[in-house]
């Protein structure tokens, strides 16, 4: 009886003993040729959240897509031609709007009338100033001649909407031609001594529709232009 005690005895110390052990030691690693074994159902349900009939979801990240630099550049450079070219349209109609219809055909001295003239008739006006001097529609019109003229040298001659003929005469160059639409203030020529002429300056005339040379003073006063 005395030796099963003792044997019982030793046995619990070397148990005791392997605990101890076990725990100063930490838990076995296991190795590699272990063999896991398989989950429970009930413990991947509880693990996934799959209790019963209610199943998650599974949660969808959302993935932003990349922005193409140079498709974007592209679309801002194409809105920045529209912006200027709607501007410039806007631009295009102020200035019609607002831009004289009648203007002076030149600038300088009015040195001489419409009427008789060394016991001849003088059909226009003469505005005097230096060769070169810019000459302009004084309407809208279209270019019926430019070139030579008997007389004037070189003339430039146009036709207005309502029929009404200009005439340049004298003029040194000119930067139009036959059938040529201008507007009232475009520069057509310069102003020059060319023909019959005692000094460089402008011959002015205004024909009306039936060809009738009227006195261009009046014809311009009357459009808000003085000489």
């Amino acid at each position: 009886m005395r030796g099963r005690v003792v044997v019982a005895a030793v046995a619990l110390g070397a148990f005791a003993a392997a605990a101890a052990g076990q725990t100063l030691q930490g838990p076995r690693q296991p190795a590699a040729n272990d063999i896991a074994p398989l989950a429970d159902a009930n413990d991947v349900s509880a693990m996934m959240g799959m209790g019963g009939d209610n199943v998650a979801a599974p949660d969808v990240l959302t993935v932003a897509r990349g922005t193409d630099g140079a498709a974007e550049a592209q679309k801002m450079a194409a809105s920045d031609r529209a912006m200027q070219a709607r501007l410039a349209d806007l631009k295009a109609k102020q200035d019609e709007a607002t831009r004289g219809k009648y203007v002076k055909p030149a600038e300088g001295t009015f040195t001489s009338g419409f009427g008789s003239r060394w016991g001849t008739t003088h059909y226009g006006v003469d505005i005097a100033n230096r060769i070169g001097t810019p000459i302009r529609a004084v309407a809208d019109g279209t270019v019926i001649e430019a070139g030579p003229a008997s007389g004037f040298g070189l003339w430039v001659r146009i036709q207005h909407d309502d029929g009404t003929v200009s005439v340049y005469g004298h003029v040194d160059t000119f930067s139009v031609h036959e059938g040529q639409r201008v507007k009232a203030g475009e520069q057509i020529a310069r102003m020059g001594n060319r023909g019959y002429s005692t000094g460089p300056h402008l011959h002015f005339e205004i024909w009306d529709a039936t060809g009738k040379k009227l006195n261009p003073a009046p014809w311009l006063a009357v459009r808000g232009i003085t000489l």
